[in-house]
């Protein structure tokens, strides 16, 4: 049992040395960053999914824990993996130019970005949305910070939300094959079950009666 303990404490300084090195600082990045994004990926997605597939989602208790693991590893794999990728091109291609410029970032991103996301599926869906609002706003504030549009005199934010809320509103009512089913499932139960009740059970304790009253 000594034995094999001061092997592990010698195993751990090796490992812990090794890691100091500089020389391997950008190969151990990309090691780092699929770990981290493994983890990421996870934290975000499963609470998410836990309370999306009880909120919507029908079929028994098994069914539904099994598609929250799988909802959960797709996304913690996936960015996983585009980490690693990105991260692995950004490093080759600042060894091959000699230094790192904004260009690679945006090429080894798209790369990734393709390879890795590119499969139109509801998980990578949810991930671009997500993405593609934020990119909207920080676009916005660059283009004002590099003086391609003036400075607003006002903040624009109360006109955006009115924008955004009265466009979804009006694709829900009468485009709503357009919306990502997640969304559908939202507002339908908030703006349509809420026209439907028989008694107090389904107006204030639940949201549909699950008997044949």
């Amino acid at each position: 049992m000594a034995g094999g303990a001061a092997a592990l404490r010698a195993l751990l300084r090796a490992a812990n040395a090794l890691l100091q090195q500089r020389r391997y600082h950008a190969a151990l990045a990309v090691i780092k960053g699929f770990r981290n994004g493994a983890v990421y990926g996870a934290k975000i997605r499963a609470p998410h999914a836990l309370v999306m597939t009880f909120l919507f989602k029908s079929g028994s208790l098994r069914e539904k824990l099994r598609s929250i693991a799988q909802a959960t590893f797709a996304h913690s794999r996936n960015l996983a993996y585009f980490v690693f990728t990105y991260k692995g091109l950004l490093a080759a291609q600042s060894r091959l130019q000699g230094k790192k410029i904004p260009f690679h970032s945006f090429l080894a991103a798209c790369i990734g970005g393709w390879l890795v996301f590119g499969d139109n599926n509801p998980i990578n869906s949810q991930i671009i949305m997500y993405l593609l609002s934020r990119i909207l706003f920080g676009l916005s504030r660059l283009a004002v910070q590099k003086g391609c549009i003036p400075q607003p005199k006002q903040d624009p934010f109360p006109l955006v939300a009115a924008l955004v809320w009265g466009t979804v509103l009006w694709l829900f009512e009468y485009h709503r094959e357009t919306l990502q089913p997640s969304l559908q499932s939202s507002m339908t139960y908030l703006y349509e079950d809420s026209e439907v009740w028989h008694d107090m059970s389904d107006f204030l304790l639940y949201n549909k009666r699950t008997d044949s009253k």
